[in-house]
């Protein structure tokens, strides 16, 4: 029987964590600034995917983009975490009607999610492969991605090649001088290069991607096709 790889910080997530992650995206002027930039970044990446009509968003986290998920009027929506206190949350807190939208929501690993193949058309991953530093945990993760997908697969993360990622380098450089090279970690910038491999080894195609700020910002959204 196979173990699926294991991430401190996915065990973070209890109810008073979840509780204070949502208060985090809804409060302060960056903070909704950052969310409302990434919501259109997902907006226009799920365009470039071909408006899907189905949608797992894994991990929904407590449900930052189900609102604006739930905007195409026909499109299934299904939500997933590792958490099942993160999903509550947001079962809880989000307006009724964004909530009412939702199919079935799920608590299970992204590595082995336990779903049928060609679940749905589209897996909607933000937030989560930057926390995985081995490239042989992001391509187990995202063959089930491709698994569970029939058509497309969304993810987010930190790429070099901007400012804010050459920033990011610098302070990890200064970190490992102060602490030493053992100091915790859990968010990774990875070359572009690496990643377009962790996909094709995953079995999936870049159709486009969608930029914070272009330059500027690390966060970028891959549109991936999976190989018929």
């Amino acid at each position: 029987m196979s173990t699926s790889p294991h991430y401190e910080f996915s065990e973070k997530y209890d109810p008073e964590h979840a509780r204070k992650y949502f208060n985090k995206h809804n409060t302060g002027f960056w903070r909704r600034l950052s969310t409302w930039r990434e919501v259109g970044m997902a907006r226009k990446a799920l365009v470039m995917a071909g408006r899907p009509s189905s949608v797992l968003d894994l991990p929904c986290g407590t449900g930052r983009f189900w609102a604006m998920l739930a905007e195409a009027p026909q499109r299934k929506i299904y939500v997933a975490d590792n958490s099942q206190a993160m999903i509550d949350t947001g079962l809880k807190l989000r307006p009724h009607e964004v909530v009412a939208r939702i199919e079935n929501s799920f608590c299970c690993s992204a590595f082995d999610t336990g779903l049928p193949d060609n679940f749905v058309k589209c897996v909607f991953s933000i937030r989560l492969l930057h926390h995985i530093e081995k490239s042989e945990d992001r391509v187990l993760m995202l063959k089930e991605f491709a698994r569970i997908s029939s058509d497309t697969v969304l993810v987010s993360l930190w790429v070099d090649g901007n400012i804010r990622a050459w920033r990011h380098k610098v302070n990890e450089e200064r970190k490992e001088r102060e602490r030493g090279s053992d100091y915790p970690r859990d968010r990774f910038v990875f070359k572009r290069a690496d990643l377009e491999h962790d996909f094709a080894a995953a079995n999936l195609d870049v159709v486009g991607h969608v930029d914070f700020i272009k330059y500027l910002e690390k966060w970028r959204t891959y549109v991936l096709r999976v190989k018929k």
